[in-house]
């Protein structure tokens, strides 16, 4: 009878689990959310996901927390093994308490013995208050794998919910952001603490929202309309990663490469457009898309082995390199060497951007990152000068003089210390004055300035480029010179580690 009446209990509490599980996942549906189960199985292969530690047990209140909170594991994507962490808000509002803390912290250390990347997805209002210090120790569990990790195993955080305090210090600590628009929020304080200490009053979306950390902050690296489509996202990127076989390779199906360059070359183009007809068929997956419009860069696939970009975009600010575009630059190029992506650079700048409001906010400090980036890095490293290459920006992006294993630039390319226009009128700046026709001696300097010191010829006589290449060559000749550098290694003077000027 006893027996009988233990598992009769049991099943009573295993009716009660499922049918509370049934309510908060409608209450989650409600809010234009999925559980933490749900997620998982949109995001990893079907059948692939293999739950642990699913007995672990945290408390609230005398409560028992199932799971507490979090659900931890392994599954594939696109057959890549990848290690799991989903938050549930269902439970105690996802909040992190000591057990839920110790799960993350053994699922990491298992993504560094797996060499498997490692996706948290986060929905949590921060650290369970009712456990004090022990939560914000546990945080500090995470935090220090994640610093310690970083270069290690890829960290993807995807952010599925309003998440505060340091459930966002841990995201800001991985490789890349992903958000859900109108649904994910980062913040440090929220709008009920800022009203409570400013007096302001602002919504959700202003202070963290995704919209605001992908175009503002840049914070966030990808958004998308719902969480269906950013957990897709996750799955292009993984996939990405993962070199693709000799019969899968599609190439693109432009002829003419010149043909999308405006015939003004004082004119913007779009640098993306350049970049999908080099690489292999709809593969280019652009990161921070929205943030630093002045300069692109993201994962694209060249005959089938993955490769990082970077491009100046002349269709904003010219193409000039400001602040923000020297830290997603930079930090993009660190992820890349980190995680041994080779490294191409289509180069079209003018230089770094001028003004009061970009010298007193740093820019040297900044722009000394994209140098530190590309000349620490030991990947392999290939540069393509389309139109201009002017200044201290032609050295900072991966020149040769900073390590590029080759430099090449099409015809029409022009290399200086500075624009044509612009060293004509100081070098020559006394002969156009005392001319009769100042503007008509000026062009003519600037002419003379640009068939003499300011085209790529004059640069591969100084060997500051390997060779001028056809644009319509362009996608061969790249697969060639990557193959001549593959399995590339560098080494580095021994050392701690370097100072990177942040």
């Amino acid at each position: 009878m006893t027996d009988n009446s233990s598992l009769q209990a049991y099943l009573n509490k295993l009716h009660g689990i499922i049918a509370d599980e049934q309510v908060k996942k409608v209450k989650q549906h409600k809010k234009g959310k999925r559980t933490a189960k749900e997620r998982i199985d949109d995001l990893v292969d079907p059948g692939s996901w293999t739950e642990f530690q699913q007995f672990a047990t945290g408390h609230q209140d005398g409560e028992e927390l199932l799971n507490d909170g979090v659900l931890t594991g392994v599954g594939t994507i696109y057959g890549v093994k990848v290690c799991i962490f989903a938050q549930d808000f269902t439970v105690a509002g996802g909040s992190l308490g000591e057990i839920h803390a110790k799960k993350i912290a053994w699922l990491m250390d298992l993504a560094v013995d797996m060499k498997a990347p490692i996706i948290g997805l986060n929905d949590s209002g921060g650290a369970r208050i009712q456990e004090g210090i022990a939560a914000l120790e546990g945080y500090g569990s995470i935090f220090h794998r994640n610093a310690i990790y970083s270069g290690v195993i890829p960290q993807i955080s995807v952010i599925l919910g309003p998440c505060a305090g340091g459930a966002v210090y841990s995201p800001a600590l991985t490789d890349f952001i992903f958000m859900v628009e109108k649904t994910s929020q980062m913040f440090i304080t929220g709008p009920k603490v800022v009203k409570a200490i400013t007096g302001s009053e602002i919504g959700g979306e202003e202070l963290g929202g995704a919209l605001m950390h992908a175009t503002v902050s840049g914070n966030a690296h990808v958004t998308a309309a719902s969480e269906k489509d950013i957990l897709q996202e996750v799955r292009r990127l993984i996939c990405l990663w993962k070199p693709s076989h000799a019969h899968e390779v599609m190439a693109p199906k432009v002829d003419q490469l010149m043909t999308l360059l405006p015939d003004d070359p004082k004119k913007g183009y779009d640098s993306r457009t350049l970049i999908r007809s080099i690489v292999d068929h709809e593969t280019f997956f652009e990161v921070q898309e929205k943030f630093a419009r002045n300069i692109v860069v993201g994962f694209a696939r060249l005959n089938g082995q993955p490769i990082g970009f970077v491009a100046n975009n002349p269709k904003v600010m010219v193409g000039c390199i400001d602040m923000d575009a020297s830290d997603k630059c930079a930090r993009f190029v660190r992820f890349c060497d980190a995680f041994n992506y080779p490294l191409l650079v289509l180069e079209d700048v003018s230089g770094f951007m001028p003004g009061l409001k970009q010298e007193q906010g740093g820019l040297i400090r900044h722009g000394a990152k994209i140098i530190y980036a590309f000349a620490t890095a030991t990947v392999p490293r290939i540069t393509i000068i389309i139109r201009k290459a002017y200044g201290g920006a032609f050295v900072a992006l991966n020149s040769k003089a900073i390590g590029a294993d080759f430099v090449f630039a099409w015809p029409g390319a022009e290399v200086s210390v500075m624009g044509p226009e612009g060293a004509a009128s100081i070098i020559y700046a006394k002969e156009i004055q005392e001319s009769i026709k100042p503007e008509e001696t000026r062009q003519q300097k600037i002419s003379e300035y640009r068939s003499k010191y300011a085209n790529a010829y004059h640069a591969a006589k100084k060997a500051l480029i390997d060779e001028i290449i056809h644009p319509n060559e362009t996608r061969q000749r790249l697969i060639q010179a990557f193959s001549f550098v593959e399995g590339k290694k560098r080494e580095q003077p021994q050392r701690k580690h370097g100072n990177i000027p942040l």
